[in-house]
């Protein structure tokens, strides 16, 4: 006997369409939130697809689109970074240096692809170390240690010069700037370098000295010569005639007078004594003087 067959109740029509409805909201998230990426400000992104490898094409600023699974994006920081190395290098005097510079530098934003297919996101950890110090060694190498300091300016435009070149042509990277934060020499060079200063502080004090001595020798004769010649016209005046010894001698009386105004103390004189007998004329007192 034929077997009966018992067919399956189909599932209502609403039904199918709300799963076709799920499913296709639920793909639509998908892609939505694996196949748009965003850029900030200041990134650049690099696409890498699983058929064609790393892509040229760079990307900017904003909201972009790349297939789920297939494609994925890698952001770069394309804005200026500083990095600090320290540093022990040898001068053309044999001298050891302990430097530290400080570079600011970012990637060639149109070599990305290239820059992430050889080097990798760490390129900086990676390229930079090695190459700033081989070319701060080689710098530095070309002064001496005291050049060093009286040349620092040079040095660093030396440095910066060369690590442009270096890494722009081999790295892709940009160096905006270059400084030397910290230069320090070996213990037995720098007490070298005091004894030294205060040597050449010592030789121009003493040399300061002797200047100031041959100046207080020069005024010293100047003044003796003055007051020699004071003497000799005052003396040929008072050979002619006496009004400058009264003219003294009122001096004289007036800063006595003042002084004892000024004192504390009473003080009984008489008017010889303080040089007060201004009624007797000087040629008197001149005459007086001459018999003695």
């Amino acid at each position: 006997q034929p077997m009966n067959l018992q067919r399956m109740p189909r599932a209502p029509a609403g039904l199918a369409t709300g799963a076709r409805v799920l499913l296709g909201a639920a793909g639509a998230a998908y892609v939505a939130y694996n196949g748009l990426f965003n850029v900030q400000g200041g990134h650049k992104a690099v696409v890498f697809s699983r058929f064609e490898g790393v892509k040229k094409k760079i990307y900017g600023e904003g909201t972009h689109f790349c297939v789920p699974w297939l494609e994925k994006p890698q952001i770069f920081d394309v804005r200026t970074r500083p990095k600090k190395l320290r540093s022990i290098s040898g001068t053309k005097d044999l001298q050891m240096v302990d430097i530290e510079m400080r570079v600011l530098y970012k990637p060639n934003p149109n070599r990305l692809p290239i820059i992430w297919k050889r080097f990798g996101t760490d390129y900086d950890d990676r390229i930079l170390p090695s190459i700033i110090s081989e070319t701060l060694k080689a710098a530095i190498a070309q002064f001496d240690a005291a050049q060093l300091i009286t040349k620092r300016e040079e040095v660093s435009r030396l440095v910066r010069r060369n690590l442009k070149d270096r890494a722009a042509n081999d790295f892709h990277i940009i160096i905006e700037d270059v400084a030397i934060t910290h230069l320090g020499f070996g213990r037995e060079y720098t007490k070298a370098i005091e004894d030294k200063q205060v040597a050449q502080q010592d030789a121009e004090r003493a040399k300061f000295l002797v200047q100031r001595a041959m100046q207080e020798k020069k005024a010293m004769i100047i003044q003796a010569q003055g007051e020699a010649k004071s003497a000799e016209l005052i003396g040929q005046a008072l050979e002619k005639d006496a009004s400058y010894l009264e003219l003294k001698r009122l001096d004289a009386a007036k800063g006595i007078a003042n002084n004892v105004a000024r004192s504390n103390n009473q003080v009984y004189l008489t008017s010889d004594s303080l040089l007060l007998n201004l009624l007797e004329p000087a040629q008197d007192q001149m005459a007086v003087s001459k018999k003695r």
